[in-house]
């Protein structure tokens, strides 16, 4: 179960590994946003130097909470709950930190109780 923590201001954060091309790990901490409807992982342009992913589509046109964004899709391997995955990422310029989209939803449960300090993401079983 991926165990997350809440922000100053109730935001939702998890951290999560990204694989590298070349098998390095890397821990980030990553901001649940469940306003991130197209996708599953947004990083900025400059992360992904290290992890040289393969991208699979370019100059894709989305609204953001920002405006209209312009970013290029690349095939990302990251690890969740002790599980690995590999998933389209969204990568673009001024992304200030690393989102999760609510695609995650689709085969996780997240469960938030914030009066207990309870934040937790963990894979539906069957999925």
């Amino acid at each position: 179960m991926g165990v997350g923590a809440f922000g100053d201001n109730g935001e939702l954060w998890f951290e999560i590994q990204m694989l590298a091309a070349n098998g390095d790990v890397f821990s980030v901490e990553a901001l649940f946003d469940t306003g991130f409807t197209a996708g599953w992982l947004a990083i900025n342009t400059q992360d992904l130097e290290a992890l040289e992913w393969l991208r699979i589509a370019a100059q894709i046109f989305m609204t953001t909470a920002r405006g209209e964004g312009q970013f290029n899709l690349y095939e990302g391997r990251v690890i969740i709950d002790d599980t690995e995955f590999t998933i389209p990422v969204h990568v673009g310029d001024d992304i200030p930190d690393t989102l999760m989209g609510s695609a995650w939803l689709d085969i996780m449960q997240l469960v938030v109780n914030k009066p207990q300090g309870i934040l937790t993401l963990e894979i539906v079983k069957g999925n």
